[in-house]
């Protein structure tokens, strides 16, 4: 067995119930097929154990809140399955510490010891690429091997199966998904992207951070803390 089906094999059991249709598609097993050949040839982000890891560390049982990223990290050491988030001992990128910023001029008591975001995952955010692998040095490389025909679909699955769940779309590409959500059953906040290209043109200030938890709170779901401990 190869790596990246030792990590289907590893997802967690419900959200592999969940996407038990998308994993028997042919598409996603192309999918599979090309990623082993990318891990065999290639150095690709992240490890094939943390492929998955978006799920794992949120359950889908759990699921509240939605980010949506484009691609991992494509520097080594730095993609953990997440998205916009890092190991604990690698600094935060750019785009992480400018969404710190914004934790910060949004939620005033605020603390970040690391860039590792999976305390976030463990309350209910779902950090999800659109592609969930990249080669190093090669942004969007993996953008044409069927992954943002899975991801979509996991969007719209939640859509229909989930209640009462904040979409958090940064930039244009996130904000491009709002057409997979129902806005009647979910909330959707849109702003620019964290990197520094475009974050202090509404990003820094959106205060998507409060607007979610107020929005939990009206639907007697527990706020989200968004520290970094």
């Amino acid at each position: 067995m190869s790596n990246v089906n030792k990590a289907i094999t590893e997802l967690n059991k419900t959200w592999r119930s969940v996407l038990s249709k998308e994993i028997e598609a042919d598409y996603f097993k192309k999918i599979i097929l090309k990623l082993n050949r990318e891990y065999d040839s290639f150095s690709v982000f992240p490890e094939n154990e943390f492929i998955f890891n978006a799920f794992n560390q949120a359950p889908f049982e759990k699921l509240k809140v939605v980010i949506i990223g484009q691609d991992p990290y494509f520097n080594k050491g730095q993609a953990n399955g997440l998205c916009f988030s890092v190991n604990k001992d690698t600094p935060p990128p750019p785009s992480l510490k400018n969404i710190f910023k914004a934790i910060s001029n949004d939620i005033k008591k605020s603390q970040f010891k690391n860039g590792d975001l999976s305390c976030w995952s463990k309350q209910g955010v779902l950090l999800l690429n659109s592609c969930l692998t990249v080669r190093e040095g090669i942004p969007n490389s993996h953008k044409d091997i069927g992954w943002e025909k899975f991801t979509d679909q996991i969007i719209k699955l939640l859509s229909i199966n989930k209640e009462k769940i904040c979409f958090l779309l940064w930039g244009s590409y996130a904000q491009k998904k709002a057409k997979l959500i129902d806005p009647i059953k979910h909330l959707i906040l849109k702003s620019t992207h964290p990197s520094p290209l475009s974050a202090y043109r509404g990003f820094l200030d959106c205060k998507h951070f409060s607007k979610t938890n107020l929005f939990l709170k009206k639907n007697n779901l527990t706020p989200i803390d968004w520290n970094i401990y």
